[in-house]
């Protein structure tokens, strides 16, 4: 069902937890689902230096956040801003119809930190 990458991302989350003090806090929320991210990010030099994430939400929502925070890691807020789903499908291997929102809500809390920085 879930792809290997997904399920690692699952089981040993990257950069799971919350910085503080931070530079910029975001959170957002899928209204359908419920499901919820929040991203903190340390920025130097308007570059994203660490980024750390917390989710309340399925397997493949909190997957996505591991591989969102890797992603965003070393990137600016322009780049941020661009974020595509497919990118983030593509970093868990993809993502089954039913999961798809789980890049959905990546794309939203890029934007929203993009916006923010």
């Amino acid at each position: 069902m879930h792809s290997e990458k997904l399920l690692d991302h699952f089981q040993n989350p990257r950069n799971a937890g919350e910085l503080d003090p931070a530079t910029v806090r975001v959170e957002v929320e899928n209204p359908a689902c419920g499901d919820r991210l929040r991203l903190t990010v340390r920025m130097e030099q308007g570059v994203m230096a660490e980024v750390r994430f917390q989710v309340r939400g399925c397997t493949a929502s909190i997957a996505a956040g591991s591989a969102l925070t890797e992603w965003l890691t070393g990137r600016r807020a322009d780049e941020a801003a661009a974020l595509r789903t497919e990118v983030i499908e593509e970093a868990l291997g993809g993502l089954i119809p039913e999961s798809k929102h789980a890049a959905v809500l990546c794309v939203d809390a890029a934007r929203e930190l993009a916006r923010r920085a």
